[in-house]
């Protein structure tokens, strides 16, 4: 692509944005980045376009701006519906997310994960498996870096893995990954999407360009996974913890068992450190992804069993009094917490945050069943009392610190306190990061 002289127009100064700005002014484009923040709330990331010609629109959208541009490049954080974006759609403006204008500078092969839970783990794992098996590996996306930073690259790259959202596939139009993973749906950003179905409708974009010589890794276990799998152009390799399965990945008696055209790959998982059902699932995914797109399976099994959780996901804090203490603050959503609870028994769980919108009400069996107390905290905490409260020990605590004491005093020794709050972070903290560490400091407090 020639952008010489182009005006484009870079929506968005996050990080994705500062990239996505660079790239461009690199290539001779006319460049404008618009954002609502003012100059002193984006001083770090104008500092890093200091050097380059770019225009600036602070504290403002343009409409003619938006207008008058050739391309329209928007970050992740911008909603679809922004009038001025609206606007220059209608006006026939070509308007692109960052994966896209990444991906017609890639010429490798490229694997693309998704999924309300789970990507960055399962990315990261393939990420290891790939340099593990020697490929020169750019791992991105979602995670890490954005995926222009490959493009914009003087490194020799083999292979491009990429963990990606729901936001950043709303704008594509040719993006195209060799191999896309989805490995569930449950509901998620209802505060950015009118309804479910239009979340579960960006997620499937990532398999809308594949064509029949690429795959879809997709999980036979999910419901709304596999019926909506059934569409895709792809070749399907489904992954499946219940199912045994003649082509694709399962799990039976301890032991992942990979069949493709014929072969058959076993790996056994006792010596497995990444524990979860949730984590079985991720490696599945992340093994299938690996190994049809080259990878040997003795490299492979190494790599997996080597690697540790990553963290504020399911992460061990301490023992204290025969009590185990886990920290799971990235389970911002309730599929994740799902997960989360399939994994113990005897549970005492710290919930509640910010509301994203999504029912409580797929977590009610796993809260009879194995959550003897359900302390909750934050704004979301008289809704989750209302569609939870009656299922077992229900309390408020007014702070994370005081819920942590309070499971302690509730919690007999061989039980599990479990933070998983199935919200985000926002209404008590900076991001879910603050989020755990205030969890573990408090734990490690006791």
């Amino acid at each position: 692509m020639d952008f010489t002289n182009k005006n484009i127009l870079v929506v968005g100064l996050a990080k994705t944005g500062v990239a996505c700005a660079r790239f461009l002014a690199s290539k001779g484009a006319r460049v404008t980045v618009t954002d609502m923040r003012s100059e002193t709330a984006l001083t770090g990331q104008l500092a890093e376009l200091a050097g380059y010609d770019i225009l600036r629109e602070l504290e403002r959208h343009d409409e003619a701006t938006f207008l008058n541009s050739d391309l329209i490049v928007v970050s992740p954080g911008v909603p679809m519906d922004l009038p001025q974006l609206v606007a220059a759609q209608h006006a026939g403006r070509e308007i692109i997310s960052e994966i896209e204008l990444a991906s017609r500078f890639i010429d490798v092969p490229l694997a693309a994960i998704t999924g309300t839970n789970g990507k960055t783990t399962t990315t990261t794992i393939l990420g290891a498996i790939f340099k593990h098996n020697g490929y020169h590996t750019f791992v991105g996306g979602n995670i890490g870096n954005p995926l222009i930073e490959m493009a914009d690259s003087h490194q020799i790259i083999d292979q491009v893995v990429a963990e990606i959202s729901s936001f950043q596939l709303e704008w594509i139009t040719s993006f195209r990954p060799t191999v896309a993973a989805l490995l569930n749906l449950s509901e998620d950003h209802l505060d950015r999407y009118p309804d479910y179905q239009a979340y579960i409708d960006a997620k499937l974009r990532i398999f809308e360009n594949q064509a029949e010589d690429d795959f879809a890794v997709v999980n036979r276990d999910d419901p709304l996974v596999w019926q909506h799998a059934k569409n895709l152009k792809a070749a399907l390799f489904p992954f499946s913890r219940k199912i045994e399965l003649e082509e694709g990945i399962f799990w039976k008696d301890g032991v992942i068992i990979y069949r493709h055209n014929g072969h058959e790959e076993c790996f056994p998982t006792a010596a497995i450190r990444l524990q979860g059902v949730h984590n079985l699932e991720n490696i599945m995914a992340a093994v299938a992804c690996a190994l049809l797109l080259g990878c040997r399976p003795d490299e492979t099994f190494e790599t997996i069993l080597c690697f540790e959780a990553l963290h504020h996901r399911m992460e061990f804090v301490r023992e204290v009094h025969g009590v185990s203490y886990y920290e799971d603050s990235k389970a911002t959503n309730v599929g994740s917490v799902e997960k989360a609870l399939e994994s113990f028994t005897n549970i005492t769980l710290i919930a509640g945050g910010k509301d994203k919108g999504g029912s409580y009400a797929p977590l009610a069996p796993l809260i009879a069943e194995r959550v003897r107390h359900l302390i909750l905290i934050g704004e979301a905490a008289e809704r989750m009392e209302q569609e939870l409260g009656m299922l077992t020990d229900t309390r408020r605590a007014p702070t994370l610190e005081e819920a942590v004491q309070l499971s302690a005093e509730l919690t007999a020794a061989g039980g599990t306190v479990l933070m998983s709050p199935a919200c985000s972070s926002f209404d008590m903290f900076r991001d879910y990061e603050e989020r755990a560490q205030r969890f573990i400091a408090a734990v490690k407090a006791l």
